[in-house]
């Protein structure tokens, strides 16, 4: 990282929890519909990275059964903490940083984390360790730089206005090492992890409640920042987040890449 304050989106904020909401209903179908499609099953043992709130390890649980197991981590539990189900437990974990967990796991997955982890190839290399002969790795992160406006259609000076804000988010999350172009290599990073059977699609949401959501909630979160580093001023912020409540801007997000590979099985 350039400068050395931590994860740009703090899960201590308040409006930590409002984009957990936001980001579940963005992109939890999707997320669903991929781990659907590798085959997660009863008695699978699964790995949450990253997981932030609850949604993604709940679904997990309930596929999984009580004869498996779901080991959620976060380097910050606090939306998650007392909400274990059977076979979901809740652990303290940085990722890239701390040792990964002593067992092996059928599916591991991590959902817009290694894009803000500093220490991304060692991350990776810890998720792929602790898979199963046969284990899946699912990640899925952004690419901010692949689609950067949150407002692709700039018909006007509120969607300019938005979009010079994005930039300047864009910036705050580059000095903290964030990599805006990290979702691209994914495939390319599993295959050269050892991992086979790789394949990739993207998805971002072009409009919708959510988006708005999602992005009133982020402005808020790094306003402070925004300000300070002379990305913006208060006024205009105030004055997008009246036209983000008007409903008249049709927010995007950064596309988001989901990849997936799979431990070669023992011969």
């Amino acid at each position: 990282m350039t400068r050395d304050e931590g994860y740009l989106l703090d899960n201590e904020q308040t409006e930590a929890g409002v984009r957990f909401g936001a980001l579940s209903s963005l992109f939890d179908p999707s997320t669903f519909r991929h781990l659907d499609a590798l085959g997660i099953a009863p008695g699978w043992r699964c790995w949450e990275v990253g997981a932030g709130g609850r949604t993604v390890p709940t679904w997990l649980a309930a596929r999984v059964g009580p004869e498996g197991r779901v080991l959620a981590t976060d380097v910050d539990v606090s939306w998650m903490a007392g909400h274990g189900a059977p076979g979901y437990e809740v652990r303290r974990h940085a990722v890239g940083t701390d040792e990964p967990p002593a067992e092996t796991f059928d599916l591991v997955h991590a959902r817009l984390v290694l894009v803000h982890v500093s220490r991304r190839q060692e991350a990776l290399q810890s998720l792929v360790s602790v898979l199963r002969p046969g284990g899946w790795l699912l990640l899925e992160d952004a690419d901010p730089a692949l689609q950067p406006l949150i407002c692709p259609d700039a018909y006007g000076a509120e969607q300019e206005l938005a979009n010079r804000l994005r930039r300047g988010f864009r910036t705050l999350l580059a000095e903290r090492g964030a990599d805006l172009a990290y979702g691209r290599t994914l495939p390319r990073l599993l295959r050269e992890a050892g991992l086979s059977d790789v394949e990739a699609d993207a998805y971002f949401p072009v409009t919708g409640p959510a988006c708005s959501v999602l992005e009133r909630a982020t402005v808020e979160q790094v306003r402070g920042l925004l300000v300070a580093g002379g990305l913006a001023t208060d006024e205009e912020i105030d004055r997008h987040l009246v036209n983000v409540d008007s409903g008249r801007l049709d927010l995007a997000t950064a596309p988001m890449i989901s990849a997936w590979g799979q431990r070669p099985p023992a011969r």
